[in-house]
């Protein structure tokens, strides 16, 4: 395996499907629970596509293929995604 990048490396590709930063995301690995901003996964970018791993047991977490008219996006590696910032509304308090 070659050596892995940051996932900033992923931040143009991905936020062109999500139209937004996902590399300030924090990512919960479904395999060993570890939580961290998707920037700090490991990047591999010499697959057919893109593979994020995660930083602590290495398992994947995002795995992403595209062509010229459509994207595949596997994000069975993530528990959960939290996703914070501007445009998110807060839940309304007590009256």
């Amino acid at each position: 395996m070659d050596t892995p990048l940051d996932g900033n490396a992923t931040g143009g590709a991905l936020g062109d499907l999500f139209g937004f930063d996902v590399t300030v995301a924090v990512s919960t690995c479904a395999t060993c629970g570890d939580a961290r901003a998707v920037a700090e996964l490991r990047a591999y970018l010499d697959a057919p596509g893109i593979v994020l791993r995660c930083a602590s047991c290495g398992a994947p977490q995002l795995r992403l293929v595209r062509s010229a008219d459509r994207a595949w996006l596997d994000l069975r590696g993530i528990q959960v995604l939290e996703i914070r910032g501007a445009g998110i509304a807060e839940p309304p308090g007590p009256s």
